[in-house]
C-alpha cells in the first residue's frame, strides 16, 4: 500500500461534534467510517489525526484528504 491518501469524497463531511470528545480523522481515505478512522490505514504509512472538540457544534471534516487545515475542510476539493 501507499502512503499517499486516496480521495474519500470531493466534499466535506458535516459532523455534530461534542465538546471535550476526541475524534480520530482518517488521513488515508480508506476508512469505511468516513470521515473517521476504522483502522484501514494499516500498512499505508499513514496514521489518523487526533482532534478534540472545543465546543458542541457542526464541523466540516475534509473528505478529499488534501486540506491544508487538517482535519477540517479548507475547500481544497474544489481544485481537484
Amino acid at each position: 500500500m501507499s502512503d499517499t491518501p486516496i480521495i474519500a469524497q470531493k466534499a466535506p463531511y458535516p459532523v455534530e461534534v461534542t465538546a471535550g470528545k476526541t475524534y480520530f480523522w482518517c488521513t488515508c481515505g480508506r476508512s469505511g467510517a468516513q470521515p473517521f478512522c476504522d483502522g484501514s490505514h494499516k500498512d499505508t504509512g499513514l496514521t489518523p489525526m487526533k482532534y478534540e472538540a472545543a465546543a458542541d457544534k457542526t464541523l466540516y471534516f475534509c473528505g478529499c484528504k488534501a486540506t491544508a487545515k487538517a482535519p477540517l475542510c479548507d475547500g481544497a476539493h474544489n481544485k481537484l
